[in-house]
């Protein structure tokens, strides 16, 4: 108890984690409003088809840059570790790494996404016209993808390298740019979806060249060269392809979780579904500011890893439970006092609203209960542990599926019930395998390769 003490009481510890954390928590808070902007700009245009076309086509286009989150996740351990080592040739063929496996599943993906989209649009059935401007739409977004992935990368690079401003510099150029160009496009040279999508474009290739611009100034405080022939090694790549193969399976289940959620929303009324939708906002809010903190830990557990600083990893995880227990109290006490206010903002729908009242409770909850899951998520991330991630995550969801089968005839609040079940159980599991790992002295030689 008094080492907690002392590590709580750490000062340097403190401004380390906020140095990391509070421009990734802006950084993730700035992410959902490319979306908004391109609606917000796309809404005031006469005709409904189109803002439809932008929806549809942005949820596409989200859906194949969604999944390969991995390649932000997968890249930070790695170069936290070779930060704490000092390792500036390391740094650079991680950096390197995580720029070509996104060149090269933007094109991949290219290839894949008319297609797919083709198939989506299918099973949507949607009007002559809204069917056209959204493949307009989407094509043209397509040629951002390679930026888009590009960015993921450098983000992991740079948070795994201890800077977190850089991130936050990619998302805001990239936003401002966005805006500027949704404008310009849209209602000045009256381009209209099309436009929207050539701006995003144009925004997502700035942010990356902004990125690139900025990781070159970063290199030059670690000094090294790039093995070229290294890049060539199949040894040198599997680590780094194992974790990003993990991390992706996991999110795959943790996606699946949410879509489970929505189906069986809708089974119980179509104001059960708007009122979940609209409260799990409220954990989407929750989660972007709370992973900012959970960023850090990845950043600095990673790189305690590398320098095998068994006290700085013990001060960072101290320091980043308490600051995250600190927030996620005050996210439940804004849920249960002001949280008909956060229902009002979304809707006037008087039957959604009286639906989502009934369930506040479990929404301010879901904070106390969700945090240690993403803390420990951020510890495995540093520590390039990825397997234990996604057998946590798979472990939960077996774990889960009876006790949601059984809470069935509890309706909604059976549903939320479960949720908020599978989060505790979820943090449960990933604690037994951090334990496991602590006890046979395992954290500072833990890595995926």
């Amino acid at each position: 108890m008094s080492n907690l003490i002392t590590d709580w009481r750490d000062r340097l510890t403190h401004r380390r984690v906020w140095a990391l954390a509070a421009p990734m928590i802006l950084s993730n808070i700035s992410v959902p409003l490319v979306a908004l902007v391109d609606s917000t700009v796309i809404g005031h245009l006469p005709h409904a088809h189109q803002l439809g076309a932008v929806a549809v086509g942005a949820s596409l286009y989200t859906v194949l840059a969604w999944a390969m989150g991995f390649l932000r996740m997968g890249t930070t351990g790695f170069a936290a570790q070779a930060a704490g080592r000092g390792d500036g040739a390391a740094l650079r063929q991680v950096l390197l790494q995580g720029l070509l496996l996104a060149m090269g599943l933007a094109v991949l993906l290219g290839a894949v996404g008319v297609p797919l989209s083709d198939v989506a649009l299918h099973f949507m059935q949607p009007s002559a016209e809204l069917n056209q401007l959204t493949r307009d739409f989407f094509h043209t977004r397509l040629f951002g993808l390679p930026a888009a992935l590009a960015s993921y990368a450098l983000v992991g690079w740079f948070l795994g390298a201890q800077n977190a401003r850089a991130p936050l510099a990619i998302l805001l150029v990239t936003n401002l740019v966005n805006i500027a160009l949704n404008l310009w496009f849209v209602i000045g040279l009256d381009w209209g979806v099309t436009g929207s999508a050539r701006a995003s474009v144009i925004a997502e290739w700035t942010g990356a060249l902004v990125g690139l611009a900025l990781a070159r100034h970063t290199l030059r405080a670690w000094p090294g060269q790039v093995a070229w022939a290294a890049l060539g090694l199949w040894q040198n790549w599997r680590p780094l392809l194992a974790v990003n193969r993990d991390i992706f399976i996991r999110s795959l289940a943790l996606q699946a979780v949410f879509f489970l959620i929505t189906v069986q929303g809708a089974r119980l009324g179509d104001a059960t579904v708007a009122a979940n939708a609209l409260l799990l906002n409220g954990l989407l809010l929750t989660a972007h500011a709370l992973d900012g903190l959970a960023h850090a830990v990845e950043a600095l557990c990673g790189h305690a890893i590398g320098a095998r600083d068994r006290l700085a990893l013990r001060r960072s995880l101290v320091v980043a439970c308490g600051w995250s227990l600190i927030a996620s109290l005050g996210f439940a006490l804004l849920f249960l006092l002001a949280g008909h206010l956060f229902i009002d903002m979304q809707t006037n729908i008087p039957d959604v609203r009286d639906t989502a009242y009934r369930y506040l409770p479990y929404l301010a909850a879901l904070p106390l209960i969700a945090v240690w899951s993403y803390l420990l998520d951020g510890l495995f991330i540093g520590a390039t542990r990825a397997r234990e991630m996604r057998n946590g995550m798979l472990l939960t969801l077996l774990l889960v599926l009876p006790i949601a089968w059984a809470l069935q005839g509890l309706g909604n609040h059976g549903l939320w019930i479960t949720f908020l079940l599978f989060m505790a159980l979820r943090s449960l599991t990933l604690g037994a395998f951090a334990w496991r790992l602590q006890r046979h002295d395992r954290w500072l030689g833990a890595s995926a390769q």
